[in-house]
């Protein structure tokens, strides 16, 4: 664990100094849509550096049935999650501006239950989908005693994601275009940066790309309805649906 950890912070160390002299370059811009960009990009690095050394795996079956699977180490799921909420608290704290444009939403029942629907909703079609499809062809199983942490890792790890895309640059496009707009902005934008996943991190093509922009204008609208907490709340547990082999 501690060796693939370690080649996954060499590999991205490079880029993400880029990154960080970029926005630091950038920071004191009074429109922040370039540091967004700038976060965005250094996020798309540290997503897909996760692919080649193993820490997830994408796949499209025979019969067209796409599948996601996390490693099934709990101690590198829990480094991951625990990376993302610092460095998701540490942009919060750091940018006061991009800080301004998150719009969290109430942590009632209502918003988690909206969340919950959303994240059945973007998942449901792939489910659907894979139940037509033997569990050996996509992904295998996944132990029971890694579905907790999985879960926490899908939530934590897209805060983060929710945070740049509906948060920050959701947040921003709506100073300019008006929410509708802006969320659907914001769900191509997102899919868009899945591209090199799909396309050349992954062999995985265009069904990575329909499924992202789905989950992304739900996300999208979500966050306009009941703000980035219920959009999170839909991603991970998404993520997590698509992940756990529930079914």
């Amino acid at each position: 664990m501690l060796s693939d950890l370690l080649e996954y912070g060499l590999r991205t160390a490079p880029g993400l100094a880029l990154f960080g002299v970029c926005y630091a370059l950038v920071r004191r811009d009074r429109d922040p849509l370039l540091r967004i960009a700038v976060l965005i990009l250094g996020f798309v690095l540290l997503r897909d550096a996760m692919t080649p050394l193993g820490f997830w795996r994408f796949g499209v079956t025979d019969g067209g049935a796409a599948w996601l699977r996390f490693t099934d180490d709990w101690r590198v799921l829990a480094v991951f999650a625990a990376s993302t909420l610092a460095l998701t608290a540490a942009v919060l704290r750091l940018d006061p501006g991009l800080r301004s444009l998150v719009r969290w939403g109430t942590p009632d029942p209502a918003t988690l239950a909206w969340g919950a629907a959303g994240g059945v909703l973007a998942a449901g079609p792939v489910l659907l989908l894979a139940t037509l499809q033997p569990l050996h062809e996509r992904g295998g199983e996944v132990a029971a005693t890694l579905l907790p942490m999985l879960l926490v890792f899908a939530l934590a790890g897209n805060l983060l994601e929710e945070v740049l895309f509906r948060g920050f640059l959701q947040g921003r496009l709506d100073e300019t275009f008006g929410a509708t707009r802006a969320a659907l902005l914001s769900g191509l934008l997102f899919a868009a940066c899945h591209s090199f996943l799909a396309s050349t991190v992954t062999d995985v093509g265009a069904s990575l790309l329909l499924f992202t922009l789905y989950e992304g204008l739900i996300c999208a609208f979500l966050r306009n309805r009941r703000g980035v907490i219920a959009s999170t709340v839909a991603h991970g547990l998404a993520i997590f649906l698509l992940a756990g082999a529930l079914v």
